[in-house]
């Protein structure tokens, strides 16, 4: 049975920036050049949606819900080279924040979309994690804006997600406490186990973000329908830019 705890302390949710100690990661990646679209979310329309063990996480009583465009690059196990053909490829998600019953702090992904079938396969094999298969391209024009589509295969209604963005302003890191630190600062991942009935974690590492303001002239939530949320209709209520981090990944643990 779930066990109700209090929203974790900003000591708490610092921890997680931490290194894994004693424990060796199983793969590396580089996220680059990251889009951050958050809308405000009633809480208690989050928790319905989350598996036993997860409690939605809060800034000043309201939830988020998130879609993330970004590329996947180099991409390998831990003794391996990355290979471009697979190593480097696009990827889009809808996202929450979360923590379980230990007061850990993380993300909850409704959904994974990628445009590299070998990662997907992985992937739900080896994280748990609902990833699909898209087609998706991206490409960065003269004044520095990326284009991005991405449309998944096999679904029964139009999934096409458009997103045109730049970044703008001069790179920091997001102040602890901040709306900011708890949208992007997380290190930690759920994934649930329907077969199993179980609830895992997975660590990563990496710098903090630097993070900029983003121009965002065109943005996209039909990744809302295809995880049976009502679409918001309106701009999102929050936007940032990542030029990206390179990340140490660690296998997955019960949580």
């Amino acid at each position: 049975m779930s066990v109700a705890v209090g929203s974790p302390s900003l000591t708490a949710r610092l921890a997680v920036r931490e290194r894994p100690k004693h424990r060796p990661p199983v793969m590396y990646q580089s996220w680059r050049d990251l889009l951050f679209l958050h809308w405000v979310v009633e809480p208690d329309i989050i928790q319905s949606t989350l598996p036993p063990g997860l409690h939605v996480d809060t800034f000043d009583g309201r939830a988020y819900l998130g879609v993330v465009p970004f590329f996947m690059c180099n991409i390998r196990p831990r003794f391996c080279p990355a290979v471009p053909a697979i190593s480097n490829f696009l990827e889009l998600n809808l996202r929450t924040y979360v923590y379980n019953d230990r007061g850990l702090t993380g993300v909850w992904f409704y959904s994974l979309d990628a445009s590299q079938k070998l990662a997907v396969k992985v992937a739900r094999t080896f994280f748990k994690l609902p990833y699909y298969h898209a087609q998706m391209q991206a490409e960065r024009d003269l004044y520095n804006q990326i284009h991005y589509t991405s449309r998944r295969y096999g679904a029964q209604i139009d999934t096409l997600s458009r997103f045109r963005y730049a970044p703008y302003g001069s790179p920091r890191v997001a102040e602890p406490g901040s709306l900011e630190f708890f949208l992007v600062e997380r290190y930690v991942l759920f994934a649930y186990d329907l077969e199993r009935k179980k609830l895992f974690s997975g660590r990563v590492y990496h710098l903090p973000y630097l993070i900029t303001e983003a121009s965002v002239s065109v943005w996209s939530d039909q990744l809302w329908s295809l995880a049976d949320f009502e679409r918001p209709g309106r701009l999102p209520d929050h936007s940032l830019f990542s030029p990206g981090v390179d990340v140490d990944v660690f296998a997955i643990e019960a949580a």
